[in-house]
Protein backbone atom coordinates (compact mmCIF):
# COMPACT_ATOMS: atom_id res chain seq x y z
CA UNK A 1 0.00 0.00 0.00
CA UNK A 2 2.15 3.33 -1.40
CA UNK A 3 1.89 6.07 1.30
CA UNK A 4 0.34 9.45 -0.41
CA UNK A 5 -0.67 11.49 2.39
CA UNK A 6 -0.07 11.46 6.18
CA UNK A 7 -1.46 13.11 8.90
CA UNK A 8 0.88 13.99 11.16
CA UNK A 9 0.12 14.80 15.06
CA UNK A 10 2.56 14.77 17.95
CA UNK A 11 3.21 15.74 21.66
CA UNK A 12 6.31 13.99 21.46
CA UNK A 13 7.63 15.31 18.94
CA UNK A 14 11.20 13.61 19.09
CA UNK A 15 12.43 12.42 15.68
CA UNK A 16 9.33 13.83 13.52
CA UNK A 17 10.48 16.63 11.46
CA UNK A 18 13.60 13.76 10.71
CA UNK A 19 10.49 11.48 9.84
CA UNK A 20 8.29 14.08 7.90
CA UNK A 21 11.73 15.12 5.56
CA UNK A 22 11.96 11.54 4.44
CA UNK A 23 8.31 11.26 3.84
CA UNK A 24 8.23 14.95 2.29
CA UNK A 25 11.22 13.88 -0.02
CA UNK A 26 9.20 10.69 -1.50
CA UNK A 27 6.66 12.72 -2.33
CA UNK A 28 4.10 12.16 0.86
CA UNK A 29 1.48 14.92 1.27
CA UNK A 30 1.90 16.22 5.02
CA UNK A 31 -1.46 17.09 6.63
CA UNK A 32 -0.69 18.33 10.53
CA UNK A 33 -2.38 20.49 13.62
CA UNK A 34 -1.26 22.74 16.10
CA UNK A 35 2.41 22.59 17.59
CA UNK A 36 3.28 20.02 15.51
CA UNK A 37 2.67 22.00 12.00
CA UNK A 38 4.27 24.59 13.71
CA UNK A 39 7.58 22.73 14.09
CA UNK A 40 7.82 21.14 10.76
CA UNK A 41 7.64 24.51 9.37
CA UNK A 42 10.76 25.53 11.37
CA UNK A 43 12.26 22.51 10.24
CA UNK A 44 11.29 23.66 6.43
CA UNK A 45 9.22 20.60 6.02
CA UNK A 46 6.17 21.15 3.94
CA UNK A 47 2.62 21.02 5.85
CA UNK A 48 -0.64 21.49 4.91
CA UNK A 49 -3.05 22.38 8.59
CA UNK A 50 -5.58 20.54 8.96
CA UNK A 51 -8.23 22.88 8.85
CA UNK A 52 -7.43 23.67 5.08
CA UNK A 53 -8.04 19.48 4.63
CA UNK A 54 -11.10 19.66 6.39
CA UNK A 55 -12.19 23.06 4.96
CA UNK A 56 -13.37 23.67 8.93
CA UNK A 57 -11.65 25.76 11.48
CA UNK A 58 -9.84 24.80 14.85
CA UNK A 59 -13.20 25.61 17.34
CA UNK A 60 -13.05 24.99 21.07
CA UNK A 61 -9.45 26.20 21.68
CA UNK A 62 -8.43 23.07 19.86
CA UNK A 63 -10.55 20.64 21.22
CA UNK A 64 -12.33 19.93 17.86
CA UNK A 65 -9.36 20.14 14.87
CA UNK A 66 -9.38 16.23 14.13
CA UNK A 67 -13.16 15.21 14.84
CA UNK A 68 -14.34 15.78 10.95
CA UNK A 69 -15.81 13.33 8.63
CA UNK A 70 -13.15 14.00 5.85
CA UNK A 71 -10.37 12.77 8.58
CA UNK A 72 -11.94 9.75 9.34
CA UNK A 73 -13.72 9.30 6.14
CA UNK A 74 -10.08 9.74 4.70
CA UNK A 75 -9.23 6.80 7.02
CA UNK A 76 -12.07 4.26 7.31
CA UNK A 77 -13.02 3.98 3.67
CA UNK A 78 -11.93 0.58 2.62
CA UNK A 79 -9.77 0.67 -0.42
CA UNK A 80 -10.91 -1.50 -3.30
CA UNK A 81 -14.47 -1.52 -2.56
CA UNK A 82 -16.86 -0.41 -5.19
CA UNK A 83 -19.80 1.01 -2.60
CA UNK A 84 -17.00 3.08 -0.24
CA UNK A 85 -14.91 4.50 -3.03
CA UNK A 86 -17.99 5.77 -4.68
CA UNK A 87 -18.97 6.99 -1.33
CA UNK A 88 -15.86 8.62 -0.99
CA UNK A 89 -15.35 10.72 -4.19
CA UNK A 90 -19.09 11.98 -3.48
CA UNK A 91 -18.62 13.38 -0.04
CA UNK A 92 -15.20 14.37 -1.17
CA UNK A 93 -12.82 12.46 1.64
CA UNK A 94 -9.20 11.85 0.38
CA UNK A 95 -7.37 9.16 1.26
CA UNK A 96 -5.03 9.40 4.71
CA UNK A 97 -2.59 6.14 4.22
CA UNK A 98 -0.46 7.06 6.89
CA UNK A 99 -1.53 8.29 11.06
CA UNK A 100 1.48 9.46 13.10
CA UNK A 101 -0.53 10.10 16.42
CA UNK A 102 1.13 10.12 20.28
CA UNK A 103 -1.42 11.31 22.75
CA UNK A 104 -1.95 14.20 25.50
CA UNK A 105 0.66 13.47 28.35
CA UNK A 106 -2.04 12.70 30.80
CA UNK A 107 0.36 10.18 32.60
CA UNK A 108 2.98 13.36 33.08
CA UNK A 109 0.48 15.51 34.02
CA UNK A 110 -0.96 13.37 37.04
CA UNK A 111 2.44 12.30 38.18
CA UNK A 112 2.61 16.24 39.57
CA UNK A 113 2.03 16.33 42.74
CA UNK A 114 0.09 19.59 42.95
CA UNK A 115 -2.20 18.96 39.80
CA UNK A 116 -5.85 20.03 40.02
CA UNK A 117 -8.50 17.95 38.54
CA UNK A 118 -8.97 20.57 35.80
CA UNK A 119 -5.91 20.51 34.53
CA UNK A 120 -5.42 16.28 34.30
CA UNK A 121 -9.22 16.67 32.10
CA UNK A 122 -7.44 19.06 29.80
CA UNK A 123 -5.00 16.38 29.63
CA UNK A 124 -7.31 14.02 28.17
CA UNK A 125 -6.68 13.13 24.07
CA UNK A 126 -10.35 13.03 22.06
CA UNK A 127 -8.78 13.36 18.50
CA UNK A 128 -5.77 11.61 18.72
CA UNK A 129 -7.38 8.20 20.21
CA UNK A 130 -10.25 8.72 17.85
CA UNK A 131 -7.63 8.87 14.77
CA UNK A 132 -5.52 5.80 15.78
CA UNK A 133 -8.42 3.54 16.37
CA UNK A 134 -9.91 4.56 12.93
CA UNK A 135 -6.67 3.69 10.95
CA UNK A 136 -5.83 0.78 13.42
CA UNK A 137 -9.33 -0.26 12.74
CA UNK A 138 -8.64 0.01 8.78
CA UNK A 139 -4.87 -1.50 9.04
CA UNK A 140 -5.62 -3.38 5.21
CA UNK A 141 -4.84 -0.28 4.03
CA UNK A 142 -3.44 2.31 6.44
CA UNK A 143 -0.39 2.48 8.08
CA UNK A 144 -0.65 3.47 11.98
CA UNK A 145 2.40 4.67 14.41
CA UNK A 146 2.04 5.57 18.45
CA UNK A 147 5.55 5.65 19.09
CA UNK A 148 9.06 7.45 17.16
CA UNK A 149 10.38 4.40 17.65
CA UNK A 150 9.01 2.80 14.72
CA UNK A 151 9.65 5.81 12.41
CA UNK A 152 12.60 3.72 11.24
CA UNK A 153 11.00 0.77 10.36
CA UNK A 154 8.59 2.38 8.31
CA UNK A 155 11.06 4.25 6.44
CA UNK A 156 12.88 1.18 5.88
CA UNK A 157 10.29 -0.76 5.10
CA UNK A 158 8.88 1.79 2.74
CA UNK A 159 12.09 2.05 0.84
CA UNK A 160 12.15 -1.54 0.23
CA UNK A 161 8.50 -1.84 -1.07
CA UNK A 162 8.28 1.35 -3.02
CA UNK A 163 7.13 3.77 -1.29
CA UNK A 164 4.77 1.55 0.63
CA UNK A 165 4.40 -0.68 3.96
CA UNK A 166 3.10 -4.28 4.02
CA UNK A 167 0.48 -5.54 5.53
CA UNK A 168 2.83 -7.74 8.40
CA UNK A 169 3.77 -4.19 9.72
CA UNK A 170 0.58 -2.65 9.15
CA UNK A 171 -1.37 -5.35 11.94
CA UNK A 172 1.67 -5.32 14.25
CA UNK A 173 1.52 -1.37 14.40
CA UNK A 174 -2.38 -1.41 14.70
CA UNK A 175 -2.34 -3.96 17.34
CA UNK A 176 0.48 -1.71 19.19
CA UNK A 177 -2.09 1.39 18.57
CA UNK A 178 -4.64 -0.42 20.33
CA UNK A 179 -3.06 -1.23 23.07
CA UNK A 180 -2.04 2.32 23.39
CA UNK A 181 -5.25 3.75 23.64
CA UNK A 182 -6.71 0.63 26.16
CA UNK A 183 -3.68 1.91 28.60
CA UNK A 184 -4.10 5.39 27.84
CA UNK A 185 -7.89 5.24 28.45
CA UNK A 186 -7.42 2.50 31.98
CA UNK A 187 -5.15 5.77 33.52
CA UNK A 188 -7.72 8.15 33.09
CA UNK A 189 -10.26 5.53 34.38
CA UNK A 190 -8.61 4.76 37.07
CA UNK A 191 -7.27 8.42 37.72
CA UNK A 192 -10.46 9.56 37.73
CA UNK A 193 -11.78 6.82 39.96
CA UNK A 194 -9.69 7.54 42.36
CA UNK A 195 -10.05 11.03 42.18
CA UNK A 196 -14.13 10.64 42.14
CA UNK A 197 -13.55 8.22 44.72
CA UNK A 198 -16.72 6.13 42.69
CA UNK A 199 -17.62 2.32 42.76
CA UNK A 200 -16.11 2.47 39.02
CA UNK A 201 -14.05 -1.15 37.62
CA UNK A 202 -10.77 -1.21 37.79
CA UNK A 203 -9.30 -2.43 35.12
CA UNK A 204 -5.66 -3.70 33.84
CA UNK A 205 -3.34 -4.35 30.53
CA UNK A 206 0.26 -5.19 30.90
CA UNK A 207 2.04 -5.58 27.57
CA UNK A 208 3.86 -9.34 27.71
CA UNK A 209 7.86 -9.04 28.58
CA UNK A 210 8.55 -12.76 28.55
CA UNK A 211 7.24 -16.13 28.88
CA UNK A 212 8.86 -18.21 32.03
CA UNK A 213 10.36 -20.82 32.20
CA UNK A 214 8.14 -21.62 34.96
CA UNK A 215 6.43 -19.93 38.02
CA UNK A 216 7.10 -20.17 41.68
CA UNK A 217 7.75 -24.28 41.01
CA UNK A 218 8.39 -25.42 38.27
CA UNK A 219 4.69 -27.39 37.72
CA UNK A 220 3.22 -23.78 37.45
CA UNK A 221 3.35 -21.84 33.89
CA UNK A 222 4.09 -17.99 34.30
CA UNK A 223 5.11 -14.78 32.13
CA UNK A 224 6.43 -11.51 33.26
CA UNK A 225 4.13 -8.48 32.31
CA UNK A 226 4.52 -4.37 32.08
CA UNK A 227 7.94 -2.78 31.61
CA UNK A 228 10.38 -4.39 33.81
CA UNK A 229 12.66 -4.29 31.21
CA UNK A 230 13.02 -0.89 31.09
CA UNK A 231 13.86 -0.78 34.76
CA UNK A 232 16.53 -3.12 34.84
CA UNK A 233 18.97 -4.84 32.58
CA UNK A 234 20.07 -8.15 32.43
CA UNK A 235 24.16 -7.87 31.69
CA UNK A 236 25.20 -11.60 32.29
CA UNK A 237 23.85 -15.12 33.66
CA UNK A 238 20.88 -17.11 32.97
CA UNK A 239 17.30 -16.39 32.24
CA UNK A 240 15.31 -14.78 35.20
CA UNK A 241 12.99 -17.01 36.97
CA UNK A 242 9.79 -16.08 38.55
CA UNK A 243 11.44 -16.32 41.80
CA UNK A 244 14.86 -13.94 41.30
CA UNK A 245 11.92 -11.30 39.53
CA UNK A 246 10.37 -10.97 42.80
CA UNK A 247 13.63 -10.72 44.72
CA UNK A 248 14.82 -8.46 42.41
CA UNK A 249 11.64 -6.17 42.73
CA UNK A 250 12.08 -6.63 47.17
CA UNK A 251 15.34 -5.46 46.91
CA UNK A 252 14.80 -2.51 44.97
CA UNK A 253 12.41 -1.44 47.04
CA UNK A 254 14.09 -1.64 49.98
CA UNK A 255 17.55 -0.04 48.62
CA UNK A 256 15.01 2.98 47.45
CA UNK A 257 14.77 3.90 51.27
CA UNK A 258 18.49 4.88 51.66
CA UNK A 259 20.34 7.36 49.58
CA UNK A 260 24.01 6.77 51.95
CA UNK A 261 26.01 4.23 49.75
CA UNK A 262 24.59 0.60 51.17
CA UNK A 263 24.74 -2.61 50.40
CA UNK A 264 21.71 -5.14 51.53
CA UNK A 265 21.50 -8.87 51.12
CA UNK A 266 17.61 -10.76 50.99
CA UNK A 267 16.47 -14.19 50.35
CA UNK A 268 13.20 -14.88 49.96
CA UNK A 269 12.23 -11.38 49.60
CA UNK A 270 13.00 -10.81 52.89
CA UNK A 271 16.37 -8.86 53.94
CA UNK A 272 19.58 -10.58 55.65
CA UNK A 273 21.18 -7.83 56.50
CA UNK A 274 21.79 -4.37 55.17
CA UNK A 275 24.90 -2.06 56.06
CA UNK A 276 25.99 1.85 54.74
CA UNK A 277 29.44 2.97 54.79
CA UNK A 278 30.97 5.30 52.79
CA UNK A 279 33.54 2.25 51.84
CA UNK A 280 31.12 -0.16 49.74
CA UNK A 281 33.90 -2.92 51.08
CA UNK A 282 32.86 -1.77 54.92
CA UNK A 283 29.06 -1.60 53.78
CA UNK A 284 29.40 -5.36 52.53
CA UNK A 285 30.75 -6.33 55.57
CA UNK A 286 28.55 -4.77 57.73
CA UNK A 287 25.41 -6.64 55.71
CA UNK A 288 27.12 -9.74 55.53
CA UNK A 289 28.39 -10.50 58.89
CA UNK A 290 24.56 -9.92 60.56
CA UNK A 291 23.79 -13.28 58.86
CA UNK A 292 26.04 -15.07 57.34
CA UNK A 293 24.62 -18.50 56.43
CA UNK A 294 21.37 -16.74 54.70
CA UNK A 295 22.57 -15.05 52.14
CA UNK A 296 24.11 -17.96 50.44
CA UNK A 297 21.92 -18.39 46.82
CA UNK A 298 20.56 -15.04 47.86
CA UNK A 299 19.74 -11.43 46.15
CA UNK A 300 22.60 -9.15 46.94
CA UNK A 301 22.01 -5.28 45.56
CA UNK A 302 23.92 -1.98 46.23
CA UNK A 303 22.95 1.49 45.23
CA UNK A 304 26.51 2.66 44.24
CA UNK A 305 28.52 1.15 41.17
CA UNK A 306 30.30 -2.19 41.97
CA UNK A 307 34.25 -2.19 41.97
CA UNK A 308 36.89 -4.69 41.82
CA UNK A 309 37.33 -4.91 45.43
CA UNK A 310 33.72 -5.28 46.60
CA UNK A 311 32.99 -7.48 43.30
CA UNK A 312 36.00 -9.93 44.83
CA UNK A 313 34.26 -9.81 48.80
CA UNK A 314 31.47 -10.78 47.12
CA UNK A 315 32.33 -13.65 44.70
CA UNK A 316 33.57 -15.22 48.09
CA UNK A 317 29.97 -16.91 48.48
CA UNK A 318 27.77 -18.24 45.79
CA UNK A 319 24.58 -15.54 44.64
CA UNK A 320 21.78 -15.70 42.72
CA UNK A 321 21.44 -12.22 41.46
CA UNK A 322 23.60 -8.92 41.57
CA UNK A 323 22.02 -5.66 41.34
CA UNK A 324 23.97 -2.33 41.20
CA UNK A 325 23.37 1.10 38.90
CA UNK A 326 27.00 -0.27 37.18
CA UNK A 327 29.38 -2.73 36.85
CA UNK A 328 33.65 -1.38 36.69
CA UNK A 329 35.06 -3.34 33.81
CA UNK A 330 37.21 -5.33 36.25
CA UNK A 331 34.33 -6.44 38.71
CA UNK A 332 32.18 -7.34 35.86
CA UNK A 333 34.90 -9.72 34.38
CA UNK A 334 35.49 -10.78 37.68
CA UNK A 335 31.41 -11.93 38.58
CA UNK A 336 31.09 -13.43 34.81
CA UNK A 337 33.25 -15.94 35.15
CA UNK A 338 30.40 -17.46 37.51
CA UNK A 339 27.72 -18.75 34.80
CA UNK A 340 24.93 -19.06 37.36
CA UNK A 341 24.94 -15.89 38.47
CA UNK A 342 23.01 -13.23 36.97
CA UNK A 343 24.27 -9.41 36.59
CA UNK A 344 21.57 -6.92 36.57
CA UNK A 345 21.73 -3.28 36.12
CA UNK A 346 19.46 -1.38 37.57
CA UNK A 347 18.07 1.44 35.19
CA UNK A 348 16.90 4.70 35.96
CA UNK A 349 13.17 4.07 35.54
CA UNK A 350 13.14 0.94 38.00
CA UNK A 351 13.81 3.60 40.80
CA UNK A 352 11.76 6.22 39.68
CA UNK A 353 8.26 6.49 40.08
CA UNK A 354 7.09 4.45 43.27
CA UNK A 355 4.50 6.84 44.84
CA UNK A 356 1.97 6.80 42.05
CA UNK A 357 2.44 2.89 41.80
CA UNK A 358 -0.07 0.02 43.20
CA UNK A 359 0.16 -3.22 44.72
CA UNK A 360 -1.92 -5.93 43.30
CA UNK A 361 -2.43 -9.32 44.85
CA UNK A 362 -4.33 -11.95 43.74
CA UNK A 363 -6.93 -13.14 46.05
CA UNK A 364 -9.86 -16.16 45.55
CA UNK A 365 -12.50 -14.52 43.57
CA UNK A 366 -10.89 -11.54 43.07
CA UNK A 367 -7.40 -8.60 42.91
CA UNK A 368 -6.96 -6.61 45.79
CA UNK A 369 -5.79 -2.86 44.93
CA UNK A 370 -3.42 -0.78 47.35
CA UNK A 371 -1.52 2.10 47.04
CA UNK A 372 2.36 1.56 47.59
CA UNK A 373 3.99 1.65 50.82
CA UNK A 374 5.83 4.49 50.36
CA UNK A 375 6.72 7.63 51.52
CA UNK A 376 10.06 9.21 53.43
CA UNK A 377 10.69 9.24 57.01
CA UNK A 378 9.42 12.18 58.90
CA UNK A 379 10.96 14.06 61.88
CA UNK A 380 10.83 11.59 64.61
CA UNK A 381 12.12 13.77 67.71
CA UNK A 382 8.59 15.09 67.93
CA UNK A 383 7.24 11.66 68.69
CA UNK A 384 9.45 10.40 71.67
CA UNK A 385 6.69 8.94 73.98
CA UNK A 386 8.92 7.98 76.87
CA UNK A 387 10.43 9.71 79.57
CA UNK A 388 13.64 10.08 77.93
CA UNK A 389 14.37 11.17 74.99
CA UNK A 390 17.05 8.97 72.48
CA UNK A 391 20.55 9.87 71.66
CA UNK A 392 21.62 11.14 68.53
CA UNK A 393 23.14 7.39 67.75
CA UNK A 394 19.71 5.54 69.06
CA UNK A 395 18.32 8.06 67.07
CA UNK A 396 20.05 6.97 63.81
CA UNK A 397 19.70 3.56 64.68
CA UNK A 398 15.74 4.19 64.84
CA UNK A 399 15.96 5.19 61.48
CA UNK A 400 18.01 2.91 60.19
CA UNK A 401 15.28 -0.23 61.41
CA UNK A 402 12.71 1.68 60.17
CA UNK A 403 13.62 1.60 56.84
CA UNK A 404 14.75 -1.92 56.95
CA UNK A 405 11.18 -3.49 59.17
CA UNK A 406 9.50 -2.08 56.56
CA UNK A 407 10.55 -4.56 54.12
CA UNK A 408 10.48 -7.41 56.19
CA UNK A 409 7.73 -9.85 56.19
CA UNK A 410 5.33 -9.80 59.22
CA UNK A 411 5.43 -9.68 62.25
CA UNK A 412 8.84 -8.44 62.20
CA UNK A 413 11.21 -6.91 64.06
CA UNK A 414 14.95 -5.67 63.58
CA UNK A 415 17.91 -4.70 66.10
CA UNK A 416 19.79 -1.92 64.24
CA UNK A 417 23.02 -0.02 65.08
CA UNK A 418 23.27 3.63 63.49
CA UNK A 419 24.74 1.90 60.00
CA UNK A 420 23.55 -1.69 59.98
CA UNK A 421 21.58 -4.68 60.95
CA UNK A 422 22.58 -6.31 63.48
CA UNK A 423 19.44 -9.40 63.76
CA UNK A 424 16.12 -9.55 61.92
CA UNK A 425 13.55 -11.77 62.41
CA UNK A 426 10.82 -12.22 59.83
CA UNK A 427 7.24 -13.96 59.20
CA UNK A 428 6.23 -15.06 62.81
CA UNK A 429 3.07 -15.66 64.19
CA UNK A 430 4.21 -13.98 67.74
CA UNK A 431 6.11 -10.41 67.50
CA UNK A 432 7.86 -12.36 70.26
CA UNK A 433 8.87 -15.19 68.87
CA UNK A 434 10.05 -12.54 65.48
CA UNK A 435 12.08 -10.82 68.24
CA UNK A 436 13.80 -14.28 69.82
CA UNK A 437 14.83 -15.11 66.37
CA UNK A 438 16.32 -11.76 65.82
CA UNK A 439 18.28 -12.07 69.24
CA UNK A 440 19.17 -15.70 68.28
CA UNK A 441 20.43 -14.59 64.47
CA UNK A 442 22.47 -11.99 66.33
CA UNK A 443 24.24 -14.26 68.64
CA UNK A 444 24.97 -17.06 65.92
CA UNK A 445 26.82 -14.11 63.81
CA UNK A 446 28.45 -12.91 66.81
CA UNK A 447 27.26 -9.45 67.14
CA UNK A 448 26.15 -7.90 70.63
CA UNK A 449 22.88 -5.83 70.74
CA UNK A 450 23.86 -4.13 73.69
CA UNK A 451 22.65 -0.15 72.99
CA UNK A 452 21.15 -1.60 69.87
CA UNK A 453 17.63 -0.16 68.88
CA UNK A 454 14.65 -2.66 68.06
CA UNK A 455 12.43 -1.59 65.42
CA UNK A 456 8.98 -3.54 65.11
CA UNK A 457 6.61 -3.28 62.08
CA UNK A 458 3.56 -2.99 64.28
CA UNK A 459 2.59 -2.09 67.38
CA UNK A 460 3.83 -4.09 70.72
CA UNK A 461 0.48 -5.63 71.80
CA UNK A 462 1.75 -6.46 75.31
CA UNK A 463 4.97 -5.23 77.16
CA UNK A 464 6.85 -8.65 77.00
CA UNK A 465 7.62 -8.02 73.71
CA UNK A 466 9.72 -4.85 74.55
CA UNK A 467 10.73 -6.19 77.89
CA UNK A 468 12.44 -9.53 75.37
CA UNK A 469 13.72 -6.71 73.74
CA UNK A 470 15.06 -4.66 76.37
CA UNK A 471 17.21 -8.16 77.87
CA UNK A 472 18.39 -8.50 74.66
CA UNK A 473 20.75 -5.33 74.67
CA UNK A 474 18.07 -2.76 73.35
CA UNK A 475 18.43 0.71 74.53
CA UNK A 476 16.12 2.62 72.06
CA UNK A 477 13.12 0.83 70.36
CA UNK A 478 10.60 2.65 67.68
CA UNK A 479 7.36 1.38 67.09
CA UNK A 480 3.92 2.60 65.13
CA UNK A 481 1.95 3.00 68.19
CA UNK A 482 -2.09 2.51 68.95
CA UNK A 483 -2.38 -0.64 70.86
CA UNK A 484 -5.12 -0.50 73.75
CA UNK A 485 -1.98 -1.11 75.99
CA UNK A 486 -0.06 1.62 75.09
CA UNK A 487 0.86 3.25 78.07
CA UNK A 488 1.51 -0.10 79.92
CA UNK A 489 4.47 -0.11 77.00
CA UNK A 490 5.51 2.58 77.46
CA UNK A 491 5.30 2.23 80.95
CA UNK A 492 7.82 -0.81 80.93
CA UNK A 493 10.07 1.06 78.49
CA UNK A 494 10.18 4.00 81.35
CA UNK A 495 11.13 0.94 83.68
CA UNK A 496 13.90 0.34 82.05
CA UNK A 497 15.35 3.73 80.76
CA UNK A 498 14.64 2.97 77.36
CA UNK A 499 14.05 5.83 74.55
CA UNK A 500 10.78 5.30 72.50
CA UNK A 501 9.15 6.40 69.37
CA UNK A 502 5.79 5.99 68.32
CA UNK A 503 5.81 6.87 64.68
CA UNK A 504 1.90 6.63 64.09
CA UNK A 505 2.76 4.55 60.62
CA UNK A 506 2.42 0.71 60.81
CA UNK A 507 4.29 -1.14 57.87
CA UNK A 508 2.65 -4.84 58.06
CA UNK A 509 3.66 -7.14 55.13
CA UNK A 510 1.75 -10.46 54.54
Amino acid sequence: MKITRALISVSDKRGVAEFARVLEKQGVDIISTGGTAELLRKEDVPVRDISSFTDYPEVLEGRVKTLHPRVHGGLLYKRGNALHEEQAKEQGFQPIDLVVVNLYPFEKTIAKPDVTLAEAIEQIDIGGPSMIRSAAKNYESVTVVVDPADYDTVLETMSDHEGGTTLRLRERLAIKAFIKTSAYDRTIANFLNREQTTDASFSLSLPLVTRLRYGENPHQTAALYGDFDQCFEKLHGKELSFNNILDISAATNLMSEFTAPTVAILKHTNPCGVGSDPDLREAWEKAFATDKQAPFGGIIICNRPINQELARAISEIFSEVIIAPEFGDRARALFQKKKNLRLIRSLPAGTAGAESEQDLRSVRGGVLVQDKDVGPVVDLTTKVVTKRKPTDEELAAMIFGWRVVKHVKSNAIVYAARDRTLGIGAGQMSRVDASRIAVWKGAEAGLSLRGSAVASDAFFPFADGLLAAADAGATAAIQPGGSVRDAEVIAAADERDMAMIFTGVRHFRH
